[in-house]
């Protein structure tokens, strides 16, 4: 049913810009794209409150799964969300966190043969050969996935253990485009580029999260029906900041991403990562330069 999406990544050609990756806007067909976005599965009714949405969500084959910034406590995210105040339960680039819920068991015909395509070999083939990855070095997982009000993450590159990553909007909101909840992709402005270097020339120190004026925004993936995969390297900075009424509509999407396994040597040798604040380049204090005159008076004085 979808196998015409082979040959749509197959064709595409690499964007470098910000850094190498493919977006396919208008991935699925139409009528594929409207029958999916309109499943039960997919579109919910609205809710009037936090508490009545995530009861509908864990009713109806979603669960809260661990998911950068995220947590997966219901009841501290509905304490944090209503004023948006309190502990921050993030990394300290980052202002809010929300919560990631994955379909677990979907049910419509279409959701079903959706999720067995991006199972499939095929599609894990296509996207081994578009980047150069053998598939025996790697896992794969993914899934449909909702994300709440307030989820965040800083700008970064992705973790050394990530091989590819890719991401589709399967929003159920015709309007979604222009809300705020869309991924940043961006480059590391000039000052901070010296981390970037650092990190290519460090590879057994893993990659981090930096705060969000260390790096400007170069597009938004707004765009319904679309699709990013790229693999993560030193350049590959984005991020989201998820701002938007979640009881009207949830931003949803397909993810998946292949992992390096843990017994590759490459990734044995990581032997630690620091964080942004170990990142800051402080200037030394040094004594201050004695104007001219005072030399002089100091000079004379010692003489006398």
């Amino acid at each position: 049913m979808f196998s015409y999406l082979i040959d749509k990544i197959s064709n595409t050609k690499f964007e470098t810009t910000p850094f190498k990756h493919l977006e396919i806007n208008n991935f699925f067909k139409e009528e594929h794209f409207n029958e999916i976005i309109n499943q039960k599965e997919i579109n919910f009714p609205k809710f009037k409150d936090d508490n009545d949405l995530i009861t509908y969500l864990e009713n109806n084959n979603y669960q809260s799964i661990e998911f950068p910034g995220c947590i997966t406590s219901a009841k501290d995210y509905i304490k944090w969300h209503k004023n948006k105040l309190g502990k921050i339960l993030n990394v300290s680039s980052t202002e809010g966190f929300g919560m990631t819920y994955r379909l677990i068991n979907p049910i419509s015909k279409i959701i079903i043969d959706l999720n067995n395509f991006f199972k499939s070999y095929e599609f894990r083939d296509i996207l081994s050969k578009k980047f150069n990855i053998n598939l025996d070095e790697v896992t794969f997982d993914q899934g449909i996935q909702k994300y709440l009000d307030g989820y965040e993450i800083s700008p970064h590159p992705d973790i050394r253990l990530k091989a590819v990553t890719f991401m589709i909007n399967i929003n159920p909101e015709k309007k979604s485009e222009i809300n705020n909840h869309h991924t940043h992709y961006m480059t590391i402005k000039k000052n901070y580029k010296y981390i970037q270097e650092y990190w290519e020339g460090n590879q057994d120190v893993d990659r981090c999260w930096l705060p969000w004026d260390w790096c400007e925004t170069f597009k938004e993936q707004k765009l319904n029906n679309s699709i990013v995969i790229f693999a993560p390297n030193n350049e590959s900075f984005h991020a989201v900041k998820a701002n938007y009424n979640h009881l009207l509509y949830q931003r949803t999407q397909m993810y998946g991403n292949f992992w390096w396994k843990n017994n590759l040597e490459k990734i044995l040798n990581i032997k630690s990562q620091p964080k942004w604040e170990n990142f800051i380049i402080k200037q030394i204090n040094q004594k201050p330069k004695e104007k001219l005159l005072t030399k002089i008076y100091n000079k004379i004085k010692k003489k006398i």
